[in-house]
């Protein structure tokens, strides 16, 4: 299975999406956007933006766990992982989202 962006309409009517990896697991989320053409702008952003190490900031919990967030140029956050229980697991996260966003294909559930 390819990697795929899946765009989904929320209940209230706003717009979300995910990057699943090519085994359907997900490995980014973004923030909910009133606007189709918003969450669209997003996954453009998380592509492009997510060839740029700099872009990435890995934060680590008070529980000791660990996530990261995808910037745009701006600085506004794009996107945001799941928690793992290790910094090397946020990691092979990032690198994950490096390899599968420039070409994934876009799955609009909305």
């Amino acid at each position: 299975m390819a990697s795929k962006f899946h765009l989904k309409k929320a209940s209230d009517g706003q717009f979300h999406f995910n990057l699943l990896a090519g085994n359907g697991e997900v490995i980014l989320s973004s923030e909910l956007y009133r606007a189709k053409q918003s969450a669209l702008d997003g996954i453009a952003s998380v592509r492009e933006n997510s060839q740029h190490d700099s872009a990435f900031e890995i934060k680590e919990t008070a529980a000791g766990k660990h996530h990261f967030v995808l910037k745009a140029g701006n600085g506004q956050v794009v996107g945001q992982s799941q928690q793992y229980a290790s910094h090397a697991g946020a990691v092979r996260g990032v690198e994950s989202v490096q390899q599968h966003a420039p070409g994934a294909e876009l799955k609009d559930e909305s």
